[in-house]
Formats: C-alpha cells, sequence, structure tokens
C-alpha cells in the first residue's frame, strides 16, 4: 500500500533528473514531506502538447491530483479510494485498465511512510479489545539517495455539470500500483528493526528504475505482456527503511523533520 509519502524535490530538479521537455512554472508546488490523497502531486508522463499541432508525444511535468478519477464515473467522490492499484490485477480492472493500456506515469517521491502496530496494542488486538492501536511510522527511501520513482496511472473526467470554460470542468487524476512488498534484505540492515519490508508491511508502490521509465511512459506500449514485465520488482537491495517520528501519522503536519531518522522507535514494535 501506498497511502502517504515525501516530494521535496524542486521541479526544476526533476524536469533534469527524467528529460523533461515540457514543464509550466505557474504549476509549482511547495515540498511536501506528508502528502496525503486527494493532494496535487507532480507526475511525469509522455502526452502530444494540446494544440501544438504535433501528435508526437512530448515528455511533460504536469500537476494532477492524488486519486484516481475514472472517465465513467458519475461524481469524483470515489477518487480518494482509488489510491492505489494493484499490480497483480490491474490489467483487469475496469478502474484501471484503460488507463495501463495508454495513460501511464511516473510519480517523483523521496520515499514513502509505512506504519507498523507497537507490540502492547498489537496483543490488544489479537484480545479483540477495542482500542485504537498506536503505530510506529518508518520511511522508505531508496539507499543511494535517488529519487523513487513510483509507477503509476493516471485518468481524464469530465464535470458534466460545469461549462467548458470552467477551470474544474476536467479532472487530471492518479493512482499508484503496488505491489508484493519485498521480503530480501532491506539495504544496510544490522540486525536491527524490520529485516525486509513485507515486516513493516504487505505492499508496497512499485519502484520504477531509470532503464525501465521509457519503456513506461512510451503511450506506444500497449502489450499486456510487456506492461506485465515493466511491473516486475526492481532489483532487490535498493531501498532502506528506518523510523520516524509519529508526527507525520497527523496529516495536517508537514516539515522535513518528518522525514528524519531516529535513533530508536518512539513506540515499540515487534522487531
Amino acid at each position: 500500500m501506498c497511502g502517504r509519502y515525501a516530494a521535496s524535490r524542486k521541479p526544476e530538479d526533476l524536469t533534469g533528473i527524467f528529460e523533461v521537455q515540457k514543464w509550466e512554472p505557474t504549476e509549482t508546488l511547495a515540498p511536501d514531506y506528508n502528502v496525503a490523497p486527494t493532494k496535487d502531486v507532480y507526475v511525469v508522463l509522455d502526452r502530444p502538447v494540446r494544440d501544438s499541432g504535433s501528435p508526437d508525444p512530448v515528455r511533460q511535468l504536469r500537476v494532477l491530483r492524488w486519486g484516481l478519477v475514472p472517465s465513467w464515473a458519475k461524481t469524483p467522490e470515489g477518487g480518494a479510494r482509488l489510491i492505489n492499484a494493484r499490480a497483480e490485477t490491474v490489467a483487469e480492472k475496469p478502474s484501471f485498465r484503460r488507463a495501463l493500456a495508454a495513460r501511464r506515469c511516473l510519480i517523483p517521491a523521496d520515499g514513502y511512510f509505512e506504519w507498523v502496530t507497537g507490540t502492547q496494542e498489537r496483543q490488544l488486538e489479537e484480545e479483540g479489545r477495542r482500542k485504537r492501536p498506536r503505530k510506529q511510522p518508518y520511511f522508505v527511501t531508496p539507499a543511494d539517495g535517488s529519487v523513487f520513482a513510483m509507477a503509476g496511472l493516471y485518468e481524464f473526467w469530465r464535470d458534466r455539470t460545469l461549462p467548458d470554460d470552467h477551470p474544474r470542468a476536467w479532472w487530471t487524476t492518479c493512482t499508484v500500483v503496488t505491489t508484493a512488498a519485498e521480503t530480501a534484505d532491506l539495504a544496510g540492515y544490522e540486525g536491527r528493526g524490520p529485516r525486509s519490508l513485507s515486516e513493516i508491511h504487505p505492499r508496497m508502490p512499485v519502484m520504477m528504475t531509470p532503464d525501465r521509465w521509457d519503456a513506461w511512459l512510451n503511450p506506444a506500449t500497449t502489450d499486456p505482456d510487456d506492461l506485465s514485465g515493466l511491473l516486475a520488482p526492481p532489483p532487490t537491495g535498493l531501498l532502506r527503511a528506518y523510523p520516524v517520528g509519529t508526527a507525520v501519522s497527523n496529516v495536517q503536519n508537514n516539515g522535513p523533520e518528518l522525514v528524519t531518522e531516529l535513533a530508536a522507535p518512539e513506540e515499540e514494535t515487534l522487531f
């Protein structure tokens, strides 16, 4: 699962990393260390430029809303629930299959957050007591400090209650593709804390390594087998995970301190 992530890189940096050819400076987002569903986010996509007169796709840095609204949806309310698409079924689900075939993107991040239930709270859950569990957040990020490019899909939705010239007549939304979490040792594992991503959560975003970017973004890549291969897990050992303060659990909190590594978890965990 991916329900929260950090994205602090400047658009000027992203245009260089992803070899972006078109970006509108008016679409500039502030660094966000607590990106939550329904927020506006940066995505990288290959698509012809509207009114350019050319059908050739151009690599663009765009701002989309996180939470996919299918083109056939009657209202946009369901978008907050479609923040993730499972790689194993994305080609079959009506909400995602058309976007998989033609509207794929990369969602740049510093890394993502995942929560582990504390030991005492886990015991209460197992005993059936109705107490909201406290959870220790972990930040998962590339070990080498590179950008975490999450595989994504995007879609257009037309609000028929508004005139064509209304700024909210068209919604452009996105979702993060997820897969089974890695079971191999995390980079830098030294016998403390979670040994693998699967010990933190059974799901993780699909991490697209640079050698897959062009094929994933290319609208001409439509063969299901090719797309399935692109969604295969990347090589192991590229990611590390470390505990961060529980302040990130409140979506209203924001700032670089949310990704500061703690010497030890704030909440006692199972590790």
